[in-house]
């Protein structure tokens, strides 16, 4: 009994020894000290030189893209910048217009979608050209994003789009983004910039 106790004793002394060892001291390290610094470092607002933004860059022009080329007449490219920013850039009668690169209704790629330049589509003329999803038909203007009536489709596709427009319903009424595009005829550089 005497040797139970004295291992209990033991046991219960390394416990509280570990215990106590374990505690640690935090020393908060740097350059600046004072009152609200963390703050002002992580808060973009304070800041005292105010960045630039997209619009003012590049005289107006917007953001510069490299590694990119421009489609060929009557034909739509998909670009692919970092974080999964995706575009579709269409070259209708040598105009370029840039639009985002996923269908806001159903998520497919617009870039492997059809133009429509027909006259007879759609309400609004001056939304001409447009760019048809080829999932759920849903066309947006390639000028200002905005959504129209679905192109007809037969067969596969307009059954594989009837689903598509079934199971997306919510989001019938959202438009695509659309961008500006700017190319310097000196340089050859392209720029971009939200609408």
């Amino acid at each position: 009994m005497l040797s139970q106790t004295i291992i209990f004793a033991v046991f219960i002394l390394l416990a509280t020894e570990c215990t106590v060892s374990s505690s640690f001291t935090l020393v908060m390290m740097g350059a600046k000290r004072g009152k609200g610094n963390l703050k002002k470092g992580l808060d973009s607002s304070s800041s005292k030189s105010k960045p630039s933004t997209v619009s003012s860059l590049n005289q107006g022009r917007g953001q510069e893209i490299t590694g990119v080329s421009l489609p060929a007449q009557g034909t739509v490219k998909g670009w692919e910048f970092g974080a999964n920013k995706r575009l579709a850039c269409a070259n209708v009668e040598d105009n370029f217009y840039v639009v985002q690169g996923e269908c806001p209704r159903c998520g497919f790629d617009l870039f492997k979608g059809d133009i429509v330049t027909d006259p007879a589509f759609g309400d609004n003329p001056s939304d001409l050209p447009r760019i048809a999803c080829p999932t759920c038909a849903t066309t947006f203007s390639l000028r200002t994003g905005k959504h129209g009536p679905a192109l007809k489709r037969t067969g596969l596709a307009g059954f594989v789009g009837g689903l598509a427009k079934t199971a997306t319903v919510n989001d019938a009424s959202a438009d695509a983004k659309s961008f500006m595009i700017t190319i310097d005829q000196d340089s050859g550089r392209v720029f971009l910039k939200e609408r």
